[in-house]
């Protein structure tokens, strides 16, 4: 693991001018954002040794180098699936390798489907815990000591300090963010009215496909890690119509400016953090 890290590390640092400070992870219809970065180099997917493309429209496949508001920062414009065939550690060695470029702290997004019935289509959530109902953990097998520990603690998945962040910039621009449990599954297939109701019954505010091995593997790794889910429809069950990619990805369009503005204004306040 350690040496396809170090791999795809040396072959962004040929191409990168500064080190950064913020790493993000984009979701399904979520990769406009890149257009609030400044000074921008960008790296494809196939460039980057193990990486190797997208398979899932709204995930461009690539890396962007860049600041905002001044800050240092690396983004993953589309992200990598267990679904796709992927392995475990194929799905985060893109995290793994935005740490070993030196990040300090990573913002993953996601487009979500909505659980709590008080949430509505376009809400933005502050994800302030997970649950991961995958049946797979990126940390299975031999662990690797130098890259993190055997056991790493989970208690604080979602950095306090940065989900206040979230919540003060979101205060500040009068946005209505809101708070929850995200319950990450395998996938492909969206889920059924009954599983929606039985993740609400665990707690789970919001459903996706991904994320959740994401958080786990920058945690490992000693990374501070806070999340956005963009409620893109609601879940299974709860309206009467059918659930479709395309559909989602049209919705996430839509609150795109107020997600943009909201990652933008907090990677300027996480990039004022001391480590």
């Amino acid at each position: 693991m350690s040496g396809k890290i170090q791999e795809a590390v040396k072959a962004i640092e040929a191409k990168m001018k500064n080190k950064p400070k913020v790493g993000i992870v984009l979701g399904s219809g979520l990769g406009d954002f890149v257009d609030a970065i400044e000074n921008k180099t960008v790296i494809s997917y196939d460039d980057i040794p193990h990486f190797g493309q997208t398979t899932v429209v709204g995930h461009s496949g690539q890396l962007i180098l860049g600041t905002v508001k001044g800050v240092e920062v690396a983004v993953m414009q589309g992200r990598f699936h267990f679904y796709e065939g992927r392995t475990m550690e194929e799905v985060v060695l893109p995290v793994r390798t935005l740490a070993g470029l030196g990040i300090e702290s990573i913002i993953l997004t996601n487009a979500a489907g909505g659980i709590n019935l008080s949430f509505t289509q376009g809400d933005l959530v502050c994800i302030e815990d997970q649950i991961n109902f995958m049946g797979q953990n990126p940390l299975i097998g031999p662990n690797d000591e130098s890259v993190g520990p055997r056991f790493p603690d989970m208690t604080y998945a979602y950095d306090p300090e940065l989900r206040a962040i979230l919540k003060d910039v979101a205060k500040n621009q009068g946005l209505d963010l809101k708070t929850g449990v995200y319950v990450g599954v395998l996938g492909p297939t969206y889920e059924t009215p009954a599983e929606i109701r039985m993740f609400r019954t665990l707690g789970a505010d919001m459903v996706g496909m991904s994320t959740v091995p994401e958080c786990i593997a920058a945690n490992h790794m000693g990374l501070k890690v806070c999340g956005i889910s963009c409620v893109t429809n609601m879940a299974a069950g709860i309206e009467a119509t059918k659930l479709m990619h395309e559909d989602i990805k049209e919705q996430a369009l839509k609150i795109m400016q107020k997600f943009t503005n909201l990652l933008v204004d907090s990677v300027a306040k996480i990039g004022q953090l001391s480590k």
